[in-house]
């Protein structure tokens, strides 16, 4: 076999918006099952981990045809594919495996959907992970709104958003010894999500944009225009922009683990 991924998602079946409202999500189909897949195939052994150990539940907006390229056909057998995933089930926990420690994977995938917004980015567990990741220049793959899930290592994440939301402009001071600060990344960008929003499909407005963040931590964030995939390579980090990445995101990181 080709070695252990950890495969971190989230736990949460929701995302708080801006005056109260609440926004229904999950792991994204495609980006969670084109890289996963790609990693099974190239024989590697996922492990899939979140902060409780339920099983993942998928935002209803991404079982749709256009992220896959149109083919419905596609679309409903990669549905039955992760419907039939006994392996999520009974993830780790978070906490397990931030007390194993991460000496026995060779890297580690975090697919995106607004959901790890919610718990991900806020979870020390993940932050002391991803810190171990970093420093060991382990291949780390975060897609879509996932690499948010980088500000978990900050000492105050919390404190960090809640001021983004705030928009107090204290941020940056919150940001001090950010592991990630001077690398080049993408994520869902902020047209990207205002389309969201304007169209309706969030049902409000998000707390904060997910570039906006990353830049105000101090990442060099780079998008492409709307919905083109664009993938980033920076030392061990490697990000996908939103859905229209998944594939070449999970060519890449498969790239990336062959070399290492």
């Amino acid at each position: 076999m080709a070695g252990k991924v950890l495969v971190v998602m989230s736990s949460a079946k929701h995302l708080d918006l801006r005056d109260g409202k609440q926004y229904s999500t999950g792991f994204y189909l495609n980006e969670f099952a084109i890289p996963f897949r790609k990693l099974i195939e190239a024989g590697y052994t996922p492990v899939v981990a979140n902060p409780n150990g339920d099983r993942p539940v998928m935002d209803a907006a991404s079982n749709n045809a256009m992220f896959f390229g149109g083919d419905d056909a596609l679309r409903a057998e990669t549905l039955k594919y992760v419907e039939g995933l006994d392996i999520l089930d009974h993830p780790k926990t978070l906490a397990e495996v931030a007390k194993e420690g991460i000496s026995g994977y060779v890297g580690v995938f975090i697919p995106g959907g607004h959901a790890p917004v919610q718990d991900l980015s806020k979870d020390k567990n993940l932050g002391e992970i991803l810190k171990a990741f970093h420093s060991t220049g382990k291949p780390t793959g975060i897609l879509c709104h996932g690499p948010l899930v980088l500000l978990s290592t900050l000492a105050d994440s919390e404190a960090f958003q809640q001021a983004l939301a705030d928009r107090t402009g204290a941020a940056n001071s919150l940001a001090k010894d950010w592991p990630y600060a001077g690398y080049r990344l993408t994520v869902f960008s902020t047209g990207e999500e205002q389309y969201l929003e304007n169209a309706g499909a969030l049902g409000g407005f998000v707390r904060y944009y997910p570039t906006a963040a990353l830049a105000e931590a101090g990442a060099h964030v780079d998008t492409v225009a709307d919905w083109h995939s664009n993938v980033i390579v920076d030392r061990e980090l490697i990000t996908g922009q939103q859905p229209m990445s998944a594939t070449e995101f999970g060519d890449v990181l498969l790239q990336k683990l062959g070399a290492a």
